[in-house]
């Protein structure tokens, strides 16, 4: 079970031991021809809101939805080294001697939902339902339990796509998260706790939430919130309107007592689409790079910049030789809009570049020295961006990594003949933490020398990869097995 834990002991839902994203191609507005890699059926009709009718039951509805809404069980091995002694003491190594490290086995068993979402078996759920697995296994509505394929996965959104192959497939209807608003009629569905197929209601209670920690540093949030109950085990299920379209994949919930209170969130179900139809496509995400570096606005800033209210995302840097540079964004710029989308800040400023793929010409709407303007860039992509700049990246799941830099250098006492990458950042519920504490060097993968974000993210490969590196001046090789 993956708990994460923010401030006030607030729990995420992640349900299992605990992967880009591209939100490329624009999303069909219509059933007709919506997907042309994964044969999903969208129903972007508004909810009646007008009707005073009384509603006393929506089981119609849900049996749209309910047998396409699956269980995913999954099973990893893990690995742990004992000295095979009863104590692990300084004390007893000193009388005794070090004994021996054995290596013991054993098995992990994780519970999540999910939603097929097409007639062609594919399935959406959480990464972190299945981040490390080495079995998947999904159990249908009907009780028929097949194997499931890993088709790929995304940490950055917490959206992960699988694939089974069964005859007769139950399908769910998309809906329109763009059209949502609060107060809307919602229903989670899913596994919660192992108990079975449960259905809870309640409505939408805010959309757009962000910057809530859920996904990490790097992640993109941009959630539904809701008070319809999920629990351990709802991760991966749907989140549905009142005519049974999905409109979320169930993903995390704050929490005192790591059960329901109702703060529960979702990913809006046209973010997880588009995400399932590049890792669909080319098995990874690509994003779109701007290069700029933002803060959000403050009212003493708003006013003293010109700017009416707080809404816009603020430039405080411009990356060099970067889209936003060669467009003429300068530092000081008040970007507002993209492609006339309303940026609210700078979360949305990132989520909405991260949606664009690269090459594409955008045009983004500035207030500079309290005059609009407007001026168009061509995005680059953003991990070749990233490498360009020297910022740091993640290269596995929870390790940020930098190039070797002379403020780096000195930063954490390097040395002055130290070449590669250097580890910044961990975070504690990474799987790759004690293997790559922060300092160490990265100089080899696989055999090839790394020296950006770029080149080490090519050397490396889905299973087990061979890692040079540098630990306080001693160079060891490092077997990690890093899942796709």
């Amino acid at each position: 079970m993956k708990i994460k834990v923010l401030a006030f002991v607030i729990t995420a839902a992640f349900v299992v031991y605990g992967i880009t994203v591209y939100v490329g191609a624009e999303r069909p507005q219509d059933g007709a021809g919506a997907a042309s890699l994964a044969r999903v059926q969208i129903d972007a009709s508004p909810i009646d809101r007008e009707s005073v009718t009384v509603v006393t039951s929506y089981a119609d509805a849900l049996e749209r939805v309910r047998p396409a809404v699956v269980s995913i069980y999954s099973t990893r091995t893990v690995r742990q080294r004992s000295s095979g002694f009863p104590f692990n003491d300084p004390f007893f190594d000193h009388f005794f001697g070090r004994r021996p490290q054995q290596e013991r086995e054993r098995i992990q068993r994780g519970l999540g939902s999910g939603v097929i979402v097409s007639d062609d078996g594919y399935i959406l759920t959480n990464n972190h339902v299945i981040d490390g697995a080495d079995e998947i296994r999904v159990a249908l509505a009907d009780n028929r339990e097949v194997q499931a394929t890993l088709v790929g996965s995304d940490p950055m959104t917490d959206v992960a796509v699988l694939k089974i192959e069964v005859d007769e497939m139950p399908t769910a209807v998309l809906g329109d998260s763009d059209g949502l608003r609060v107060g809307d009629i919602a229903f989670a569905v899913g596994n919660p706790l192992g108990v079975g197929q449960t259905v809870t209601m309640g409505i939408i209670s805010a959309t757009g939430r962000s910057q809530m920690g859920i996904l990490g540093r790097d992640g993109y949030e941009n959630f539904i919130q809701t008070d319809a109950a999920i629990n351990r085990g709802n991760s991966g299920g749907a989140l549905v309107d009142a005519h049974g379209r999905v409109i979320g994949i169930n993903t995390a919930i704050i929490s005192t007592s790591q059960g329901n209170i109702g703060i529960g969130f979702a990913i809006p179900i046209n973010l997880a689409y588009n995400v399932m139809q590049s890792l669909i496509e080319s098995g990874r995400v690509v994003r779109g790079f701007l290069g700029v570096g933002i803060q959000d606005l403050d009212p003493d800033l708003a006013e003293g910049l010109g700017i009416a209210g707080r809404r816009g995302a603020l430039v405080t840097s411009v990356n060099p030789d970067s889209p936003a540079e060669e467009a003429g964004v300068q530092q000081g710029d008040v970007i507002v809009a993209v492609n006339n989308r309303r940026v609210e800040s700078t979360s949305d400023l990132r989520l909405t570049i991260s949606q664009i793929p690269p090459d594409s010409v955008v045009t983004l709407r500035v207030i500079r020295r309290g005059e609009p303007l407007e001026v168009e860039a061509r995005l680059g992509r953003l991990d070749e961006g990233l490498a360009a700049s020297g910022a740091p990246g993640e290269l596995m799941d929870g390790i940020r990594v930098a190039p070797v830099s002379d403020e780096l250098r000195e930063e954490l006492r390097l040395g002055s003949r130290a070449e590669g990458l250097v580890v910044v950042e961990v975070e504690e519920r990474s799987r790759y933490a004690q293997a790559f504490p922060v300092g160490t060097i990265i100089e080899e993968i696989n055999q090839q020398r790394v020296r950006s974000l770029t080149e080490a993210r090519e050397a490396l490969r889905p299973g087990r990869n061979v890692f040079l590196v540098n630990q306080r001046g001693v160079h060891r090789f490092l077997a990690v097995t890093i899942n796709p």
